[in-house]
C-alpha cells in the first residue's frame, strides 16, 4: 500500500484528498494542517520560504510517506523549488489550471481566484505568458473564501451573501460579464463549489487542479515498491490547531479515523 502525505494550511487540501480516493481507493494518507500559519494567503513568500521546507522535512521524517502532495497553490507558488531541495521523497505541487482554463473558454476571457499570495505571484504570471496569451485574464484575490470554506466543513452557515461580494468585483469589472472560465486556484475553493455556482450571475465553468493533481500521483506512487497493508489509522494532524469532536468528524468523512493535534512549529 503506497503513503501520501497530504499538506495544506488548514482543510483546502480535503478537496485534493477526495480526488486522491476517488482515483485510488486504497491509498493511505496522512494529512497535514497548518493550523498555527493560516491562512498563507497574506503570507510574504520569504515567510513561507523560511517555514515550510524544515516543516515539511521534520513531517517526512516523522511520517515516512512515499510522497508528498502540496495541496496547496500560495505554498507551490511561494516555496515548492525549496522544499524539494530538502525532501528525499517526490514532492507534488499544485498548479492554477490556467491552461485548461484558456483551451476551455469560448469568449477567451478567463479569470484567475486565488487567495492575494497566490494571484500577486511571478508563478502565475508565467503561466498566464505561457499558456493564456490569447486570453483576457482577470486575477482576482481574496482571503475571506478560505475562512468561508473552512467554517463550512465543521457545519457552519455560509452566508451566500458573503460569496457573491468576494466574486462581484471580478465579475462586474471591466471584462467581467465575458468571464465564461473561472481558475480555484486555492485548494479551499473547490469545497465552496455549489454556493460559488449560485452566487454568480451567469453561466461559468470552475476549473481547479484537483483531478489533474490526484493523476500526477497516481504516475508517482506507481514507480514505489508497494508495501504490505498499514494497520496505523489513517490520520489527519493539526498543526496548532483546534483538535474538536467537529473537527474530528468532519475529518472522518474524508476517510481519515483519527484526528490529532501537534505542538506549534518553530520557524528558524
Amino acid at each position: 500500500m503506497t503513503h501520501a502525505l497530504v499538506f495544506d494550511s488548514g482543510v483546502g487540501g480535503l478537496s485534493v484528498v477526495r480526488e486522491l480516493r476517488a482515483l485510488m481507493p486504497s491509498i493511505y494518507l496522512t494529512y497535514v494542517a497548518d493550523d498555527e500559519f493560516r491562512p498563507y494567503g497574506d503570507k510574504s513568500e520569504a515567510q513561507l520560504k523560511a517555514r515550510l521546507p524544515g516543516l515539511l522535512k521534520t513531517l517526512v521524517l516523522a511520517a515516512r510517506p512515499d510522497c508528498v502532495v502540496l495541496a496547496c497553490n500560495t505554498a507551490s507558488t511561494a516555496a515548492l523549488r525549496e522544499i524539494r531541495a530538502v525532501l528525499d521523497v517526490p514532492v507534488i505541487g499544485v498548479v492554477p489550471a490556467i491552461k485548461p482554463a484558456a483551451l476551455n473558454s469560448k469568449t477567451k476571457t478567463i479569470a484567475v481566484l486565488g487567495t492575494p499570495g497566490t494571484v500577486q505571484r511571478k508563478y502565475v504570471d508565467d503561466l498566464i505568458k505561457d499558456h493564456a496569451q490569447d486570453c483576457r485574464v482577470v486575477l482576482q484575490g481574496t482571503g475571506k473564501l478560505v475562512a468561508l470554506a473552512e467554517d463550512k466543513l465543521v457545519g457552519k452557515f455560509v452566508d451566500e451573501a458573503s460569496i457573491r461580494a468576494e466574486i462581484t468585483p471580478m465579475l462586474s469589472g471591466k471584462y467581467g460579464e465575458q468571464i465564461d472560465t473561472v481558475v480555484l486556484a486555492c485548494t479551499h475553493f473547490p469545497l465552496l463549489l455549489d454556493e460559488l455556482k449560485r452566487a454568480a450571475p451567469q453561466g461559468i465553468s470552475w476549473i481547479d487542479s484537483g483531478a489533474a493533481i490526484a493523476r500526477r500521483t497516481r504516475v508517482v506512487l506507481a514507480e514505489v515498491k508497494s508495501e504490505p497493508a498499514m494497520d496505523a489509522p489513517q490520520t489527519a494532524l493539526l498543526i496548532g490547531g483546534d483538535h474538536n469532536e467537529t473537527r474530528t468528524q468532519m475529518f472522518k468523512r474524508f476517510g481519515f479515523d483519527k484526528t490529532a493535534a501537534l505542538p506549534k512549529h518553530r520557524s528558524r
